[in-house]
């Protein structure tokens, strides 16, 4: 269900197909699921006041909670959904010196951990991580 239907093979593709007859709610969740996932791949950020409206008119209790959520700060998610802008490179890095700080913990000094945190950057720069 989550994934993109032309993914799909024949059997899957059957299978999800007699699945989503069974069980109209699942069908309901799988279009809104697919639409907002089109509003993210294709940055349409301006449409997702339309498709929070077409969740709100359905009996979808876990959508709304998640329009909910959406809505307590609407404008920067329509803002992250519209910009090609990504802060997705700076997330990375702070990631691999979270991990490279659990790494070292107890286990040496700050000096050790500078030192393989810089490392880590220079090798990030040749491409080699």
């Amino acid at each position: 269900m989550t994934r993109h239907p032309d993914s799909l093979d024949a059997d899957q593709a059957q299978q999800l197909k007699d699945i989503l007859a069974r069980c109209p709610a699942l069908d309901r969740t799988t279009e809104r699921v697919r639409a907002f996932a089109d509003l993210m791949n294709n940055r349409n950020g301006r449409q997702l006041h339309h498709w929070i409206a077409k969740v709100q008119a359905d009996d979808l209790p876990a959508l709304h909670t998640f329009t909910t959520g959406l809505a307590q700060d609407l404008d920067a998610v329509v803002a992250g959904l519209s910009m090609s802008y990504s802060s997705g490179p700076v997330e990375g890095h702070n990631n691999k010196i979270k991990m490279l700080k659990r790494q070292m913990f107890g286990r040496a000094s700050f000096d050790l951990l500078r030192k393989r945190v810089l490392l880590a950057a220079r090798a990030g720069e040749r491409g080699l991580v």
